[in-house]
């Protein structure tokens, strides 16, 4: 029987991000509020740059911004536009104690001390792309401090390792805004609905598939990788399987992760380490391929397993369907 609840001219909008917190509370390793709180946070500073993105080309904040990062890369008007928003509004959430940031050498402190919580993050990923409308993206990583509360925070905050996350997730800004997230229990993604003002649940559970057909890496440095990885190309390319690159992080897992694929960011000669950052892209995307049951490797261990050494240190990564992440590093050893 039709109740007025289901009536067709008031169908439901679907559960917003801050009711599905509430839920699911529980789960979380320390239910208490903060980490609940710390998520809504970084929720609003996603709709805030979605807005920040949606107007830049009216607002004069494409382009380079004239200085560089600690990475070395020219900053972008918007990386320096993200990284405020972001910083500001985790300051003012008071859950976060200290910060560390793609664009900023060493740590940020809150001034926040009884908080919990450290956040790592890259506030816009792929930032180069929006001169040309192509998707970009944030993540980030939060861990619960383990330095005294009341005290200052301190850089072993933040090296306690990938397995120590608390919590991970990204924001993708493309044709819609989605916000994905993990606790360490399943992954969920939220699409933005701008005329609610709400992040909507659009993806419960996600399982990403076992294998895939697509491959995504940087066409121009194959010759700089080394043959094992040369190979595996090659049968990829052999196969038919489809190579899509966009040259933004969040962008080209997500679409692997939805649709079975493996990302590869191998060593090159330039950058022998790799050059994608373990503290807050591969760490965070690490543990949402795992709980979405998707493999992650810096092609010698575990990419969760690998022990931190620098706030800002590089690693290979490959990233993506199980049975394709396996078949590549069976030829690296």
């Amino acid at each position: 029987m039709e109740t007025k609840m289901d009536h067709h001219l008031a169908v439901p909008v679907g559960v917003t991000l801050d009711r599905y917190i509430m839920h699911n509370q529980n789960s979380f390793a320390f239910a208490t509020g903060e980490l609940s709180q710390l998520l809504r946070d970084i929720a609003l500073a996603g709709k805030i740059i979605n807005r920040e993105i949606n107007r830049a080309g009216l607002i004069d904040i494409t382009g380079g911004f004239g200085t560089s990062n600690v990475q070395g890369e020219a900053q972008q008007k918007l990386d320096v536009v993200a990284n405020i928003r972001f910083i500001r509004a985790l300051i003012n959430g008071g859950e976060v104690c200290a910060i560390i940031s793609e664009e900023d050498d060493d740590i940020i402190y809150t001034g926040n001390n009884n908080a919990k919580y450290v956040v790592a993050m890259d506030p816009l990923d792929g930032s180069s792309n929006i001169d040309v409308n192509v998707s970009i993206g944030t993540i980030f990583s939060i861990y619960r401090r383990i330095t005294p509360l009341g005290t200052q925070p301190a850089l072993e905050d933040f090296m306690q390792g990938g397995e120590e996350q608390v919590a991970a997730g990204y924001i993708l800004y493309g044709s819609s805004t989605i916000l994905v997230y993990t606790t360490g229990n399943g992954v969920a993604g939220f699409t933005y609905d701008s005329s609610l003002g709400e992040f909507i649940l659009s993806h419960q559970n996600i399982k990403s598939p076992k294998d895939g057909k697509i491959f995504s890496y940087n066409e121009g440095n194959y010759n700089q990788y080394a043959e094992p990885i040369q190979t595996y190309i090659d049968a990829c390319r052999d196969r038919g399987y489809s190579s899509r690159y966009i040259g933004s992080l969040v962008a080209d897992f997500h679409r692997n992760l939805l649709k079975g694929g493996v990302y590869l960011y191998p060593p090159t000669h330039k950058d022998a380490n790799g050059k994608l950052r373990l503290l807050y892209e591969c760490y965070p995307l690490a543990m949402i391929a795992e709980q979405a049951g998707a493999k992650a490797s810096d092609g010698m261990q575990r990419v969760l397993d690998i022990k931190p050494d620098s706030l800002h240190q590089r690693v290979p990564l490959y990233i993506g369907a199980e049975t394709m992440v396996k078949e590549l590093l069976a030829l690296l050893k």
